[in-house]
């Protein structure tokens, strides 16, 4: 169409976009406005306000950048974000806001010239991509850059077909439909995407749309009424798939069920039938809404949405309505208390250190320091060691090894293409550490979560998200995190690689330092601590009376673990472990581990300790031992 106008002379900027707007705007704001009332009712404040960041994202059509950015750690789970899916109509929409002018702008080179200017541009596209999943595998996923290729597909054909009309191929256009039903039932998560595999569907795709003449086998099998139908609300049916799963999953708090799946399934194919007949037929009927009443729709909608998204961000997900569940558990997540009252730890450069990722928290001008190392597990007691250490007089100094996991010999989420590089960089950092705390002769504390960082163990069941056996799992890691990958680039989930890591780890630090404090494993609970009383209070009123499980299992979960530190601690007189099961597992409720009592809450959700439970497990040990400090 573009091409066609700007060869006649008759392209216009403005009707494009309106054309755009009453295509897009219409059924999106439906659904965005629709969310809004089972996100006030359902979704916990840290849900809620990434929730309201989204519609901001979403209405300037920026969402791809806002789930880039948040692809860390802390991100709530794919399955209750209600908009997630709304990346992909962001990286279009900003294909469609540049491509036109790049094609005015451009034609002046004539059409021949502009053909090959896009070609060249996709090729540059696809290898970006190819190079982004090795490097910056959620940039490479989410931003345009890396997507451009696949809409340039599109425009290319278009050039095509203009010359040479639609081909009719049978063969061709079989091959096209085999490769796209091919990448559907044979892709899937730790496909690397998009990447040299996405040719597959858009090539596909392609030779669909240069060779399926309506009189090829292909073209009739896609012409039937089912088909047809399914194509006039796909785009409904996209927009409300992701919703109806994401709330149900939020509402329930559980996996979905086969059944509720398919139940959820035809519930978005009848919603996309009346949003498709009751929304974008009459939007997009230029007789009865005209191109004033589509602007002032749009820019209404935009500023609505921002607003009402602007306004949930900053009320921090309006947590005042979970007000009698936050008295007794004060933050939703780690990632909850860092938004609303930041993170203890303040960064600062040491350039005979440049390896590391270097903060001090605890009294910052004291000489006498303990150096802490470790993970989330340690970010989680960092608000209740800072209060001691400042009342003990002690600066405490937090090292991470820059892009390197806590046990650096173990790549965990590989996205580097220079593994021996990477590995370098970690050893370097991993010397510069030990000459750090050589420096302070300090004391060194280590926290993490140790049997996620080795799974899967010796005889522990291959899972790697926890089941308490009593009814708590949980749910949301991906078992493709701990593909781990060691410095020769072998890839294996075998134990003993991870086992001489995790020794060579501790045998590094223990000979910097008199006196080396290792965790054993923080108990895991199964349960989300904070959506069980929640559930609790919904239901019934009231704060869960328990949240406990028999201690049996947590053995049998980190017994490798356990062995190996239990044998370094005896090989080594200066390295004391905080018995964290002794904590949990045995002075609060015998044979079992308790995550609650009654309004005592030890968790923040499911394996992160609150400070009551930082306290108890840091009451392990004697804390001017920690500190260095006399009695």
């Amino acid at each position: 169409i573009i091409i066609e106008d700007i060869e006649n002379q008759r392209f216009s900027l403005v009707n494009f976009y309106e054309r755009r707007a009453r295509r897009i705007l219409p059924a999106l704001f439906f659904v965005m406005f629709v969310c809004i009332p089972f996100a006030w009712m359902w979704m916990l404040p840290i849900q809620m306000k990434d929730f309201s960041q989204s519609l901001v994202a979403v209405s300037l059509f920026a969402s791809n950048i806002l789930f880039w950015k948040e692809s860390g750690y802390f991100d709530a789970a794919a399955e209750v974000m209600p908009l997630l899916h709304t990346w992909s109509l962001a990286v279009e929409e900003q294909y469609y806001v540049l491509f036109p002018i790049f094609l005015i702008l451009a034609w002046r080179f004539g059409k021949n010239r502009v053909f090959w200017m896009i070609v060249v541009m996709t090729a540059i596209s696809l290898l970006l991509s190819e190079w982004g999943w090795r490097n910056k595998a959620a940039a490479n996923f989410y931003l345009a850059p890396t997507r451009a290729w696949e809409l340039f597909a599109g425009s290319i054909a278009a050039f095509i077909i203009q010359k040479q009309g639609v081909q009719k191929n049978n063969l061709l256009s079989l091959i096209g439909l085999a490769a796209i039903i091919f990448s559907i039932f044979f892709y899937d998560e730790t496909t690397p995407f998009p990447s040299v595999y996405a040719l597959v569907p858009v090539l596909g795709v392609v030779l669909l749309v240069l060779y399926a003449d309506k009189e090829t086998l292909t073209a009739k099998l896609l012409s039937t009424k089912g088909f047809v139908g399914i194509g006039l609300i796909s785009y409904s049916a996209y927009l409300w798939h992701q919703p109806l799963f994401a709330f149900a999953r939020v509402r329930l708090q559980q996996e979905h069920s086969f059944v509720l799946m398919g139940i959820l399934s035809i519930a978005s194919l009848a919603l996309a039938f009346l949003s498709w007949k009751y929304i974008e037929k009459p939007f997009r009927d230029r007789a009865k809404i005209g191109q004033k009443v589509v602007f002032v729709f749009a820019i209404s909608g935009i500023f609505l949405f921002v607003l009402i998204g602007q306004i949930g961000s900053y009320n921090q997900g309006f947590r005042d309505r979970y007000d009698d569940v936050l008295n007794h558990l004060e933050w939703t997540s780690l990632g909850d208390r860092a938004d609303i009252v930041g993170y203890p730890c303040s960064s600062f450069n040491n350039p005979m250190y440049p390896n590391l990722e270097i903060c001090e928290y605890g009294a910052v001008d004291s000489e006498t320091t303990l150096v802490t190392y470790g993970d989330s597990h340690h970010d989680a007691i960092s608000y209740t060691l800072d209060e001691l250490a400042k009342e003990r007089g002690v600066r405490v100094i937090k090292a991470v090894i820059r892009g390197c996991g806590v046990i650096f010999d173990i790549t965990l989420k590989p996205e580097t293409a220079n593994l021996a590089a990477h590995y370098l960089s970690c050893n370097v950092g991993f010397e510069q550490l030990q000459q750090m705390i050589r420096s302070y002769e300090a004391n060194v504390l280590v926290v993490s979560r140790w049997t996620f960082q080795m799974f899967p163990s010796p005889g522990v069941v291959d899972e790697l998200n926890f089941n308490n056996g009593v009814g708590g799992q949980e749910v949301d890691l991906s078992y493709r995190e701990n593909r781990a990958v060691f410095p020769n680039g072998s890839s294996t989930l075998d134990w003993e690689p991870k086992r001489e890591a995790l020794v060579k780890l501790l045998n590094g630090l223990a000979t910097s330092t008199n006196s080396l404090f290792i965790n054993y494993p923080i108990p895991e609970m199964g349960w989300n601590i904070f959506n069980e009383n929640l559930k609790s209070i919904r239901e019934n009123g009231t704060l869960v009376d328990a949240l406990m499980y028999p201690s049996a299992n947590y053995y049998e979960r980190n017994k490798a673990v356990i062995g190996v530190l239990n044998g370094f601690s005896n090989e080594n007189t200066n390295v004391r472990l905080l018995r964290a099961d002794l904590a949990f597992c045995e002075s609060l409720r015998q044979e079992f581990c308790v995550g609650q009592l009654g309004k005592t809450i030890y968790y923040i959700d499911d394996d992160h300790l609150s400070d009551v439970g930082a306290m108890l497990f840091l009451n392990q040990i004697s804390l001017n031992d920690l500190f260095g400090k006399d009695e």
